[in-house]
């Protein structure tokens, strides 16, 4: 399990809201930060089949009483979040004004943090992985490798990394870029303590580097804003004939323009999936062109969500990956934001999406092809080299 404080969930995490899916700049599905179940993430979303009130009546009931209160001189923010509460919509949420601008910046690769990676060890033990250049964890000498052993005072150990990406950003105080919070840290026998300031950071969310036989393999943590151009690049420049890894897992979700277009690398057009807003059925196509012949392997996790889910199912449906891994989170519903009399905004189920067969991922996840936990990377490989040259 592992996650990095990035802002992969809108601070409200607690209101059950996860990294969004965004349709041309529309908010729409969800994630969330660091390693959902196992990595980004906790619980379920609910069962399609509940109870609940149709998503058209629920946004208008929000609506409704964020307006009424703005008109009674009272706070619409609080009262749209009541009446979310009571809506029975899982993912629904509520945000400040500038909460909601700071989940925009996440979409744009931007983040509020200190530049750590790390994930729990086995006996529950967090150990930072990696170190952005230039962050304010860097400057302040922790390396990978080094074991965190506490924030603002409160012990790690044995904590989901979720929680420990929200203590290292400060989500349950909302602090911004400029607050302090201090790092509990070990080093072999040495344990100290160092202070340092939340900065706003950038972050590439595609990694690339090259196995033996040639292959690639391609790592995207989210799909911000270029990731989809990012994928095509990197398929374009493998070595001729090699196979792809693309490792989805722990990817908390994003704008859907990138994950169409992450498609596009691999489809030549043709259906990516289907969704609904407010009963209104759309689709979603790919571009023509993309390499339809070399080997793919999808790696999936419990923390793979959303629009990376999206992604997954389409690559599987169409018989062009092999998805290997564990079964995905099953973020399937469709969000979009209001705004509210006061500047704030809320985000609210109005539908789901389907794979190109028709699957409906949310509260199922997508199942891989083959299982595999802690060898999935190894198992791409020994998939990959009994594939050969696809046709």
């Amino acid at each position: 399990m592992s996650g990095r404080d990035l802002f992969c969930q809108p601070r409200r995490v607690g209101r059950g809201a996860a990294l969004t899916l965004v349709f041309a700049g529309v908010l729409v599905a969800g994630a969330a930060t660091g390693s959902l179940p196992q990595q980004w993430g906790e619980g379920h979303p609910r069962s399609p089949g509940a109870a609940a009130p149709a998503p058209a009546g629920r946004a208008e009931a929000v609506t409704r009483a964020a307006e009424e209160a703005a008109a009674d001189g009272k706070s619409p923010m609080e009262a749209a979040e009541r009446a979310v509460s009571r809506s029975g919509d899982r993912w629904a949420a509520v945000y400040s004004e500038g909460e909601y601008e700071e989940f925009e910046d996440s979409l744009d690769g931007r983040y509020t943090g200190v530049g750590l990676e790390a994930r729990r060890e086995r006996d529950g033990r967090i150990e930072v992985t990696s170190v952005q250049a230039g962050s304010p964890a860097a400057d302040a000498g922790v390396r990978a490798g080094d074991r965190l052993r506490s924030v603002d005072g409160r012990s790690v150990d044995g904590l989901p990394v979720t929680d420990v990406v929200s203590l290292l950003r400060g989500d349950a105080k909302d602090a911004r870029a400029g607050t302090a919070v201090r790092l509990g840290l070990e080093r072999g026998t040495r344990a100290w303590t160092e202070t340092v300031r939340r900065v706003l950071l950038s972050t590439d969310s595609v990694a690339v580097h090259r196995l033996s036989g040639g292959i690639t393999v391609i790592t995207v943590a989210a799909f911000t804003k270029g990731v989809g151009d990012s994928v095509r690049g990197a398929v374009e420049h493998a070595p001729p004939g090699a196979g792809i890894v693309l490792d989805l897992r722990g990817n908390s979700g994003g704008l859907v323009t990138e994950a169409v277009t992450a498609a596009s690398a691999f489809l030549d057009g043709g259906l990516v999936a289907t969704y609904d807003v407010d009963g209104d059925q759309r689709v979603l196509h790919a571009e023509a062109g993309g390499d339809t012949v070399r080997p793919l392997v999808a790696l999936v996790d419990g923390g793979t969500m959303s629009a990376a889910e999206l992604l997954t199912g389409a690559l599987q449906d169409r018989g062009r990956a092999v998805v290997v891994g564990s079964r995905t989170f099953g973020k399937g519903s469709v969000q979009m934001p209001r705004r509210l009399p006061d500047g704030s905004v809320a985000e609210l189920t109005v539908g789901h999406y389907r794979t190109p067969s028709g699957r409906a991922v949310d509260g199922r996840g997508i199942t891989p092809d083959l299982e595999a936990d802690d060898g999935a990377l190894k198992r791409a490989e020994t998939v990959l080299s009994g594939l050969g040259d696809a046709s």
